[in-house]
């Protein structure tokens, strides 16, 4: 019942629109939104997070840079088994940029503190063209595996 509660609750507190200088969706710039967010448990002073960045919008945009009170954040792809920073990712117009398990995610390095299952995680997420749009990522359990594939 609490992993219901919690994803509920997450799923309401994720929405989040970033538009790009007023133009919005109907003016044919990037249309923004997250949801699906969440972080593993930390284990160490290093912790993984995922989240899905959908662009309703006619212009493609890019996630420059990301970050929290928790720690230094950045964003890493997956080559071929082997994670890399990276400094953006694409997310295309009428697109959606996946941030998950075993490929693209967001890193969080030399954590102030390690939050526990049922806490949540602020990060502003940045972009080349859109305002910046600020998430709150529900702490899950370490061993979490979303339902949705991510």
């Amino acid at each position: 019942m609490t992993a219901a509660a919690l994803a509920v609750a997450g799923a309401l507190t994720l929405a989040g629109c970033g538009g790009s200088g007023g133009s919005g969706g109907s003016g044919g710039g990037a249309d923004l939104s997250v949801d699906s967010a969440y972080m593993p448990q930390p284990v160490s002073d290093m912790a993984a997070g995922f989240l899905t960045i959908t662009n309703d919008g006619g212009t493609g945009d890019r996630l420059t840079s990301v970050t929290s009170d928790l720690g230094e954040v950045t964003v890493h792809e997956t080559v071929d088994g082997a994670m890399q920073e990276v400094e953006a990712l694409d997310i295309p117009a009428h697109g959606s940029l996946v941030l998950e398990s075993g490929g693209n995610h967001l890193m969080f390095e030399q954590l102030k503190q390690r939050p526990k299952q049922g806490q949540k995680v602020a990060v502003e997420l940045r972009f080349d063209r859109s305002d910046p749009v600020t998430v709150d990522i529900p702490v899950k359990p370490a061993t979490y595996t979303p339902k949705t594939g991510h």
